[in-house]
């Protein structure tokens, strides 16, 4: 098996010794994504604003590798609180159509850089998909 790595500047760069994303065997294993800003590396505040700012890298890391929300088949959601649901819910569900991916969604005692969210993806690359350039 061959896996190959995924990088690209429109998302912010790994912050220890992973992959922004692997592809092996056609599908897509996307590292999860906080909530900063690729360019100027602040974080956003608010969980909405938060878990839009992960699925804006999360789409640019499946953009780098020839992919889109339409392609994802798995999602981890991991919430600092689960008050937060409702609303990471609602900015969630205007990334993906039906059906939307299969997710498991789990709180966590602590996050990077002290986020709210972060999301990981795995996503089946189609016979268009290649990686970017």
């Amino acid at each position: 098996m061959t896996k190959e790595a995924v990088r690209t500047n429109a998302a912010p760069q790994a912050i220890g010794p992973y992959s922004q994303a692997i592809v092996a065997g056609g599908q897509v294993f996307c590292s999860g994504q906080i909530g900063i800003h690729p360019a100027s590396g602040e974080i956003a505040v608010g969980i909405e604003a938060q878990t839009e700012q992960v699925l804006k890298n999360l789409g640019a890391v499946l953009e780098a590798a020839g992919c889109t929300f339409a392609d994802v088949v798995k999602t981890g959601v991991y919430l600092t609180s689960m008050e937060d649901f409702p609303r990471m819910n609602a900015v969630y569900e205007h990334f993906f159509s039906d059906p939307p991916p299969a997710r498991a969604t789990v709180e966590v005692s602590g996050l990077p850089r002290g986020v709210e969210v972060e999301i990981d993806a795995i996503a089946v690359r189609g016979e268009r998909g290649s990686l970017e350039r």
